[in-house]
């Protein structure tokens, strides 16, 4: 046993080393937030052309148009492969959200690894594409389906690199602006890109695969997205970083990072009902049928109102974010995406349908922007990688298994009972937002 002298000597070494840390850790937060500021115009370009050109891209096969209707047509009718088709994708953001973030929370730099995760994306699209002239009948729905499975994986990977790189680079202030710009654009292109192609391309079913060219547009523009990023982005070396850890232990803090913050963990859960409502989305496009004709142009009219909506939506969605929090941002995207579900359901009138889906798509845009950006704002920054991964992982078990029994219930009982169910759990969603989840940047202020 070390004598008293001893003990009290090795304590002050251990203060001192504290103490000379403190500074030492200061200044590196001080030469990161320096590094920040000074690069921001460059950073803030590269963001927002690979925003722009990438979601460009991405909008047109996420959009709920072309891809359910291409599945519903190569299926003979299916609703359950068209089900099956969005599961599929959804199910490969399962697992992988959580794998990226263990690959990337140790490393100071992990644009390379947005290199890789984003460039698999990408040519999931393109084997979307391919598989459409090679192929017909069985071999080509399952092909389709194996390449949606390979799109949902690698996304559900970049969605937390890339957050994290946004984090990094863009200061929380700015956060809010870049995505409404680059969202607006981007809607903007692929708004008019959607009515061409549906006009244009699939009507006339262009190189003998209208869905497959239009495909290989959504590989172009969002490769050059990311090409773009490549060349302008400058990345930080942050002050300090996670230790590497095993995947199966990353796992087991889970309930740590969801129960230490109580407001992220009922935001989570608001995320998971929201994404339960995406059980009809497949379907929008879908239930028309019975009231009008969905031929090329009305395809590409359809898609027009909701990607149109995606831009000037993203414009009113940022600005108000920055200013507020992006809590009420995400509370007028549920109570629109209810009221636009409504009517969809209940007037069938051209215009009504035009209108449903311009409303659908501002409410999904405003969703998406508030989700992923809210996220940013919780706990602390070596724990976000992980936090990311959680929120990824929670949104992707529900929007799998949404389109997937979904599907199953439109053949059984028809749409009006799966939008029903969409409904429910959108108005729980709101409930819960309203009544336990505080904005975090205000709380955040608050504690400081």
């Amino acid at each position: 046993m070390p004598e008293p002298g001893v003990c009290d000597l090795t304590a002050k070494i251990e203060n001192l080393g504290d103490a000379q840390a403190q500074p030492d850790l200061a200044a590196r937060e001080a030469e990161y937030e320096k590094f920040v500021w000074d690069n921001l115009k460059r950073n803030y370009l590269g963001n927002y052309l690979h925003g722009m050109l990438g979601m460009t891209g991405f909008r047109l096969v996420n959009a709920p148009t072309f891809l359910p209707a291409y599945l519903h047509q190569i299926s003979g009718g299916s609703n359950t492969i068209v089900g099956l088709g969005l599961a599929m994708q959804q199910v490969g953001g399962v697992i992988s959200p959580i794998f990226g973030a263990s690959k990337i929370e140790h490393r100071t730099k992990v644009m390379p690894a947005a290199m890789w995760m984003g460039g698999l994306a990408r040519m999931a699209i393109l084997g979307i594409a391919i598989s459409g002239w090679l192929l017909k009948g069985t071999p080509l729905v399952v092909s389709v389906l194996g390449f949606m499975l390979m799109f949902g994986i690698f996304m559900g990977a970049q969605r937390v690199v890339f957050s994290l790189l946004m984090a990094k680079v863009i200061p929380i202030s700015r956060r809010g602006r870049l995505q409404a710009w680059r969202n607006a654009t981007g809607g903007a292109i692929a708004a008019a890109l959607a009515y061409f192609a549906g006009r244009y391309i699939i009507g006339p079913n262009m190189f003998g695969n209208g869905y497959g060219t239009t495909f290989v547009f959504a590989f172009f523009l969002t490769s050059m997205g990311l090409w773009a990023l490549q060349f302008l982005l400058k990345e930080p070396e942050p002050p300090t970083t996670r230790t590497q850890g095993r995947f199966r232990d990353r796992l087991r803090e889970f309930p740590r990072l969801i129960g230490e913050d109580r407001a992220y963990r009922n935001f989570l859960l608001v995320q998971m009902l929201s994404s339960s409502a995406r059980i009809a989305v497949p379907f929008y496009i879908l239930f028309i049928r019975s009231s009008i004709h969905l031929d090329g142009q009305t395809l590409g009219l359809l898609s027009l109102a909701y990607l149109g909506a995606d831009t000037l939506s993203n414009l009113v969605w940022g600005y108000l974010g920055d200013k507020t929090g992006f809590r009420l941002v995400l509370l007028f995207s549920i109570a629109l995406w209810i009221a636009s579900t409504v009517l969809l359901m209940e007037l069938h009138a051209p215009w009504a349908i035009f209108l449903a889906f311009f409303g659908l798509g501002a409410a999904q845009s405003g969703y998406m922007m508030s989700a992923q950006t809210m996220i940013l704002e919780f706990g602390a920054r070596d724990d976000l990688p992980m936090r990311i991964a959680v929120s990824a992982t929670a949104e992707s078990i529900t929007a799998t298994l949404g389109p997937l029994v979904g599907g199953r219930l439109a053949d059984l009982f028809g749409y009006n009972v799966v939008f029903g169910i969409s409904i429910g759990v959108l108005v729980a969603a709101l409930a819960l937002l309203i009544a336990a989840v505080k904005e975090p940047r205000t709380a955040r202020m608050a504690v400081m």
